[in-house]
Order: C-alpha cells, then structure tokens, then sequence
C-alpha cells in the first residue's frame, strides 16, 4: 500500500473526503518528524513506538575498491510494533 492508497483507505474509513484524510495524514506525520527532532519518542498505545536511535561512526569497506572508509556517527528513526499490532498480524 501507498501513500495515496493509505488515504483513500483513511477516507472510507472515517467516512470523510480525501482532502480531510490528506491534511490529518500530513499532521500526523508532521508531529511525528518533528517529536523525533527534538529527541522526543512517539508511542501510541497498541500500535507502536517511534524513536530515534544514534549509531556509532564505524569502520567499513567499500566493496568496489576494498579500501577501508570511515562511516560517520548518524540517527536513524526506528519503528517498534506494540503487542496489539503484533497480535493483528499473527
């Protein structure tokens, strides 16, 4: 599923227009990009929780040369599934 399919499904869902699902979606993920900014995780409840996680800087290989490189530290937002999702799918 797609972006716009997520919203057409959000449309049905709630009865509502997709301008209406479009601008609740946009929020949504507005909120959520700018908790995760300031360092601030996100967790609904039965769905899951989004955080950011810091990686070290490392040591890699570039496959094409073989040359060692250095990989600079870096935060990466992460996604956990809660119990109820979990239990959905199973």
């Amino acid at each position: 599923m797609n972006k716009s399919e997520l919203i057409q499904e959000i449309a049905e869902k709630t009865n509502g227009s997709k301008s209406e699902a479009q601008r609740f979606f946009d929020a949504f993920a507005e909120v959520v990009k700018d908790s995760l900014k300031k360092g601030e995780p996100v967790q609904i409840t039965g769905f899951g929780k989004f955080y950011v996680q810091e990686r070290e800087a490392r040591q890699g290989i570039n496959p094409q040369t073989k040359q060692k490189i250095n990989i600079p530290a870096s935060k990466v937002p992460k996604f956990t599934a809660g119990n109820s999702l979990k239990e959905a799918i199973r």
